[in-house]
């Protein structure tokens, strides 16, 4: 049961990805065709999430390596190359992001940057992808094919259609954070993106038999029945963002494209379920044991409300238009009705060191313990014991500083450095 539980956030998390990461990905390639005027305020607006975003990548890659193994081990061969190049890709795009937005101006060479990275770590994604659904050579659980056998027809038509669909989300998203275009021009392209993006996903899907060595058994009720609600609920979506492309309200075709990719991923997930890796490589095969599936569960279900949580404050906290923001002096400080020290009472620098060198201490018999609990040979404490221990530790870590910021030592600390 376990096993299938982290399969389960496997698909979350790359459904998270796919519908968050997307669009900030379109939206970068969508900045190439883009006036120069512009390229900078997309940049702009994908700088507010796009870490947030690509957390979600990296706890596909950790429920993978521990809670199928077997799966990351035939499929992280088959596909090194264009991993690599789609990690360098992302590397380069934060850097072109980020070196822009401190620029201050517009600065060419970062844009441009910014702009190829996002569609060169698409092209990947899509060769990946198409490696996948086609079946690496594999033989019990082993990787048996080349280098380049990633490389395919379908896997180049993969790579288009994800191009299409991130242009797609890229669109809709830029609708409900700007200004710039015109109703007619926004209607003109997201209608345009969401037929050829209903064109790729119709081709891809009637040369995915042929593609992929699975043989799909549509013929059970159960599976039929969710395969093609899903097929329904993302038509819906698309004509849903079809009407909303150029009208109001603005965030209407992308909560429409959002809903049509992750239908698409779960109908996808419905015809090859319990296969993970095609042709034959089901979940159990590739589980890893019971006690690694715990702790798998237990640490990941902790940390995905924490990115989620991040995702959602960042939505909130930029929501609204875009607008390029003007640099006013900063106002003077308001007075405080309860002074501060000027310096740190006596005593208390060592206080808070000792409290957090123990802190620190703590967490090492912590994570003994885990590793013992979860591999099942500890009886003196359970998980929910080494949880609550964690927390535990981190809760006095944050009380003590919240302590340490009321009484004033950080703000002596800020004013020492600014004096110096």
């Amino acid at each position: 049961m376990l096993e299938y539980v982290s399969y389960a956030l496997v698909l979350f998390s790359l459904g998270m990805y796919v519908v968050l990461d997307g669009y900030d990905l379109g939206v970068g390639m969508l900045s190439l065709a883009a006036r120069p005027e512009r390229r900078r305020e997309y940049g702009e607006i994908v700088a507010t999430a796009w870490d947030a975003n690509e957390s979600w990548l990296i706890l596909v890659g950790v429920v993978l390596w521990a809670g199928l193994p077997g799966a990351y081990a035939v499929v992280l061969p088959s596909v090194y190359l264009p991993l690599i190049v789609m990690l360098g890709a992302i590397i380069l795009r934060g850097l072109g992001l980020e070196m822009q937005s401190a620029a201050g101006i517009y600065r060419r060479g970062w844009a441009l940057l910014f702009g190829w990275a996002s569609l060169t770590a698409t092209v990947c994604q899509g060769l990946v992808l198409g490696a996948l659904l086609a079946g690496p050579q594999q033989r019990n659980g082993i990787f048996q094919g080349g280098a380049l056998d990633w490389f395919s027809l379908y896997g180049v038509l993969c790579a288009l259609g994800l191009v299409v669909v991130y242009l797609l989300a890229g669109a809709a998203w830029l609708q409900d954070k700007t200004e710039g275009w015109s109703r007619p021009e926004v209607r003109r392209t997201g209608r345009s993106l969401l037929t050829a993006t209903a064109i790729m996903a119709l081709v891809l899907g009637l040369l995915l038999q042929d593609a992929d060595p699975q043989q799909f058994h549509l013929g059970q009720p159960v599976r039929a029945v969710l395969f093609w609600l899903a097929v329904a609920v993302a038509v819906v979506a698309a004509v849903v963002a079809w009407y909303g492309f150029g009208r109001g309200p603005d965030w209407r075709p992308f909560a429409a494209v959002a809903t049509m990719t992750a239908s698409g991923l779960l109908g996808l997930a419905v015809v090859s379920m319990p296969v993970v890796v095609p042709p034959g490589l089901t979940v159990h095969q590739a589980a890893s044991p019971r006690s690694s599936q715990l702790f798998l569960v237990l640490g990941v279900g902790l940390c995905m409300p924490f990115v989620l949580a991040y995702n959602i404050y960042a939505w909130r906290s930029f929501r609204g238009k875009y607008t390029d923001p003007v640099e006013n002096p900063v106002p003077p400080l308001s007075a405080r009705a309860r002074p501060l020290p000027a310096v740190p009472a006596p005593g208390s620098a060592p206080r808070t060191i000792v409290r957090r060198a123990l802190l620190v201490v703590l967490g090492i018999p912590a994570t003994a313990l885990s590793q013992d609990v979860f591999g099942g040979v500890s009886d003196l404490i359970g998980p929910i014991g080494v949880v609550f221990l964690g927390w535990t530790a981190l809760a006095a870590w944050v009380v003590g500083d919240r302590r340490d910021h009321r009484a004033g030592y950080f703000d002596a600390d800020a004013e020492a450095e600014t004096t110096s």
